[in-house]
C-alpha cells in the first residue's frame, strides 16, 4: 500500500504564515509523505485561503492555519 501525500503550495504557506502547520503535520504524521510545491496549480483557493492537497485529489481548506491543521487531521483519519 503507497504512503498518503500531502501536498503544500509553498506560496500558500507563506501568504498565511502557516508553516508551522507543514511542520506539525510532518512530525505528527511521519509515517505519510509531505512536500512541498512552488504552486499547485489552484490559485482561486490559494487568494481567499489556506489549503492543502491530501492524496491526489482531495483539497483540504481553511480560513485560518490552525484550523487548516485540525481538516487535515480530520483527512487523515
Amino acid at each position: 500500500m503507497k504512503a498518503l501525500k500531502i501536498k503544500y503550495c509553498t506560496k500558500n504557506l507563506k501568504n498565511y504564515d502557516a508553516k508551522p502547520v507543514f511542520k506539525a503535520v510532518k512530525n505528527e504524521f511521519p509515517d505519510l509523505k509531505h512536500k512541498k510545491e512552488e504552486c499547485l496549480g489552484r490559485c482561486r483557493v490559494c487568494k481567499h485561503e489556506c489549503f492543502a492537497m491530501v492524496g491526489k485529489s482531495t483539497i483540504v481548506t481553511a480560513p485560518t492555519p490552525k484550523k487548516l491543521r485540525k481538516k487535515i487531521q480530520a483527512a487523515i483519519g
